[in-house]
Formats: C-alpha cells, structure tokens, sequence
C-alpha cells in the first residue's frame, strides 16, 4: 500500500504507477523475458535516481511499491529490501546520463526482435508501422553481454538522438519522454519486427520508394505539416485504453 505524504511523495507514486503499467503491459503483449530485462524511469530532483524491476520477479509481478530506486551506477538508494541487477543498468545508466529526453528506457528480448536484429538490413520499411522508425533508428554492434563501463561511450554513440536502438544479435530498445511514449514505440517497433519476419518468409519484399518513407515517418512522428488532417490525440487515447485494459486484467499494478 503507497501513502501520499507529500507533493513530492505523490509525484512518485504517480511514475512508481506508470512503470508498473509498462512492465504489466510489456507481460501481457508477450514481449517479457521472464526476469531478465529491464525498464528504467527517471525521477524527477537535482540528485539523479532512477525507478527500476527487482531482481527475481516476473514483468507481471511488478507493482508500483515494489519497484526500486536506483543511482547512476544501478545501486540501490537507501534501504529498498529488494536486490537489482547492476549488470541490467548499464545499458540504461548510459542512455539516462546522456539524454535528457530519455525519462524511460526499456529494453526487450521478443522473438522478432532478436530475429531482425541478427540480419544485415536491418529494420527494413516493409510497412506503415515501420515507417515511424524510417532514417531514425541506431544500430549497435553486439560486444558480449554488457557487463563492461566502456561500452556506455559506444552505445551512447550509436543511438544518437534517435528514439530507438537495435543492439545487434541481442535485441531491442526504445527511450521515451514518458513511460507511455517508450511502450508504445517498443510495441510498434516489435510489431514492425514481427512484420518483417512474417513478410519475408513470406516471398519477396515490396519496399516503397524512399521519399514515401520519409513522408510517411514525418506523419508518424508529428513532424510533417502539410497533410489535411492531423492526429495529435492517438497516443494519449491508446495509453488511457491500455490502462482500461489493465484496469480489468492486472488492477494490482498500482498498489
């Protein structure tokens, strides 16, 4: 049970809510790898601390209060009575530090992911969904399980200013300025994964041209302005139906 004590306390909690959602959303649409991935979040004050899973439970286990509070290098602050993974956050430790935009990373093992990400091409502009990663996403080249410091400066390096990576013959990763923004890109750039996969074994691709990439990820990022109509409202109405849903199949998320 969370108390609210104060501004600060209910800032928290609000975040320690969002989380747990991501982490019980990431379970239910199948993208968890039992224990052994990570979703950090940001928490707001001058001293850098991140919220994150304990170490040894299920992505549908998580709830609001069991999430730990972590610093810079992924130790625990305080007495949270739960261990963490330290290895699980230098991937996330690195992103954090070097991207301000970067309130949430999180970080999936799914079958397409891991299936595009051991391909040359790469992700590949087989449909819409995959356009909203069109020129924007980074590729880092797979250095052994990130165990070690020195790999923070590459990856840094290789997601740029990009809202998504693909660790090479590991998996996937996207940051967001919310918890929601950095779900809802991970599930479509699954879903974009799960495309490929499914389209190439299919027969021979069919890639448009490039202009109609760019066009199309300018659309699906909010950059393009000169189409009719617009769509500013999709992502806010897809989070609050995703918390109906969770509302009805995990409501002990925010305890």
């Amino acid at each position: 049970m969370i108390v609210v004590k104060n501004d600060h306390d209910a800032a928290e909690i609000r975040l320690r809510r969002e989380l747990a959602a991501v982490y019980r959303l990431v379970a239910h649409f199948g993208m968890a790898d039992l224990i052994f991935t990570h979703i950090s979040l940001r928490l707001p004050g001058p001293t850098p601390r991140f919220l994150i899973n304990p170490y040894g439970l299920l992505f549908e286990e998580i709830t609001a209060s069991s999430l730990v509070v972590v610093d810079p290098s992924g130790r625990p602050v305080g007495a949270s009575g739960q261990p963490v993974n330290p290895a699980g956050f230098v991937i996330h430790g690195a992103i954090h530090a070097a991207r301000p935009d970067a309130h949430c990373v999180l970080h999936t093992h799914t079958r397409a992911g891991c299936a595009v990400a051991a391909t040359s091409e790469g992700l590949l502009p087989v449909n819409q969904m995959s356009m909203e990663f069109y020129g924007r996403i980074g590729y880092h080249d797979y250095e052994g399980v990130a165990l070690d410091l020195d790999e923070q400066a590459r990856l840094v390096l290789d997601i740029g200013e990009h809202p998504a990576l693909i660790l090479r013959n590991h998996g996937l990763l996207t940051v967001g300025t919310t918890a929601a923004q950095a779900f809802l890109r991970m599930h479509y750039l699954n879903r974009a994964c799960e495309i490929q996969v499914t389209a190439a074994a299919a027969g021979t691709l069919i890639l448009p041209p490039s202009d109609v990439c760019e066009r199309s990820a300018r659309q699906l990022t909010g950059a393009d302005d000169g189409d009719d109509y617009t769509d500013t409202a999709g992502y806010d109405l897809a989070w609050a139906a995703l918390l109906r849903l969770l509302d009805r199949v995990a409501p002990g998320y925010t305890d």
